[in-house]
């Protein structure tokens, strides 16, 4: 696949990038571009979001808009590259905490739900429970039942290739592919937690069949 340079007016020789499991992401110069499975409108409430998270002092590159202002061309989207070392989630601890207590007004993600909405719902963006056993279907659905029910804005995939700490101290949040409005848990509770596990298995049940079926086989297990 080949991103759409000229819809940005960029130029240069495109370098594959490390960590896009589930997009293909490339480095072109300053720019970096992802395919994406999100609609504009999905793209369009990261704006708002990623402006809280600035507040709480954490960079979140906006989405740079095509020469014709979408944020999405030919299911590609692009971003600036940022530099940074890997860092841990727990080194912002509490500008994440910060960042939930004044992310609690903003609406759910077009075409997202949260853990609780699928208590009676089958789908949300990557996740389609119609698709996966009954009896792990309502496994999955019993861990969530258990969950608080405080709802915010979460970034939804902390891990430390996520987290950058240029040379200047500054701490970026890219990938945000994931954030949609839904427990604080699954932004602060590490991979043991069961309603982070089951929504895992959810998520990667069709774009990641062979990682999911593993989850699951020791998710039903324990």
């Amino acid at each position: 696949m080949t991103p759409p340079l000229a819809a940005g007016g960029v130029a240069g020789d495109a370098v594959t990038l490390l960590g896009g499991h589930r997009n293909t992401v490339l480095r072109v110069g300053p720019y970096v571009f992802k395919t994406t499975r999100r609609s504009e409108a999905a793209l369009l409430w990261l704006d708002p979001v990623q402006d809280i998270a600035a507040r709480c002092g954490l960079h979140a590159p906006h989405l740079i808009p095509s020469q014709a202002g979408a944020l999405k061309v030919d299911g590609w989207t692009c971003e600036p590259f940022c530099e940074g070392v890997e860092t841990a989630r727990d080194e912002i601890i509490e500008q994440i905490g910060t960042f939930h207590r004044l992310a609690t007004h903003i609406p759910q993600r077009p075409e997202f739900c949260s853990s609780w909405d699928l208590l009676d719902r089958d789908t949300s963006a990557d996740i389609d429970l119609s698709v996966m056993p009954a009896d792990l279907v309502a496994q999955l659905r019993r861990t969530w039942r258990d969950v608080a029910e405080v709802r915010t804005v979460i970034h939804a995939d902390l891990n430390p290739s996520n987290v950058l700490t240029d040379t200047q101290g500054r701490i970026t949040l890219i990938d945000w592919d994931e954030a949609r409005v839904d427990a604080p848990v699954f932004d602060l509770g590490d991979m043991s937690e069961p309603a982070r596990v089951a929504w895992e298995i959810a998520c990667c049940w069709q774009i990641e069949p062979a990682h999911a079926r593993k989850l699951a086989a020791g998710f039903m297990a324990a």
